[in-house]
């Protein structure tokens, strides 16, 4: 089996696959503080709750926006499963063209992204991850990411709205029942939901517009699953798509 870790800025998601199937799914909030056996034991307990113990697993595979977080992390697998993790960074082979001013600025997440978009799903295609950032990039037919573009998430403007105004409360990030809100709580949740809703259809349509072209919009990140029923614009929403994309990347590289 094969342990594959996305790290990112407000969670560590971990994919258990085996094989090519995506076995089991697990979130820790990612924290600088955690030490090495935190990290190891959560690991285990996870693998325990999926049925597996550390011996079934033949590898691990990072990606990490966080590297503060890599230390600690990568030493709890040693530690507890006795494997040295493939990262995905600089230099790994991925499948995928990196046509951008600077190659080595695109997150390893979003490789991995449009990695599991374009052998999933074919291309050309606009990846759109709504995770800490929103970040949207461009693969064409021939599997190069072209263009990007990045903004703040939900969660993160509404942390910017609260933690800016003295009388704003923290609120959660849900879909508003109505626009017609009558509360402050409830006023907030639609006017950062639709103002949300409204800028990721005009991205996607400029992407239209200036592209020229037909091609599919795919979506993916935790809150993801939030607006995708209200944006008429994507295709398809794959909450696993960069575990495809880690496991594809994994097998290019496999040792």
């Amino acid at each position: 089996m094969l342990v594959a870790v996305d790290i990112g800025n407000t969670n560590i998601v971990l994919g258990f696959i085996d094989g090519t199937r995506i076995v089991g799914t697990y979130r820790i909030t990612t924290k600088v503080n955690h030490t090495s056996d935190e990290y190891g034991l959560m690991i285990t307990q996870f693998l325990e709750l999926s049925g597996f113990t550390p011996e079934d697993v033949a590898d691990v595979i990072i990606a990490s926006v966080v590297p503060k977080v890599m230390h600690s992390f990568r030493s709890s697998i040693v530690k507890f499963l006795d494997i040295d993790p493939m990262v995905v960074g600089p230099g790994i082979r991925s499948g995928i063209g990196i046509r951008l001013d600077n190659p080595r600025s695109l997150g390893a997440d979003c490789l991995a992204d449009c990695a599991g978009a374009f052998y999933s799903y074919g291309g050309p295609a606009l990846v759109a991850d709504f995770g800490t950032a929103t970040t949207f990039n461009y693969v064409d037919a021939t599997g190069n990411i072209t263009c990007g573009l990045v903004t703040a998430g939900i969660r993160t403007a509404a942390a910017a709205l609260w933690g800016q105004t003295a009388q704003l409360p923290e609120i959660e990030i849900t879909r508003p029942r109505s626009i017609l809100a009558t509360g402050t709580k409830t006023a907030m949740q639609a006017g950062l939901y639709y103002d949300f809703l409204g800028g990721t259809e005009r991205i996607i349509e400029q992407y239209h517009q200036e592209i020229g072209e037909e091609f599919t919009v795919i979506a993916t990140g935790g809150l993801g699953s939030i607006v995708k029923d209200d944006i008429s614009l994507i295709d398809v929403y794959d909450p696993d798509l960069i575990f495809k994309g880690m496991e594809h990347i994994y097998r290019q590289n496999v040792r």
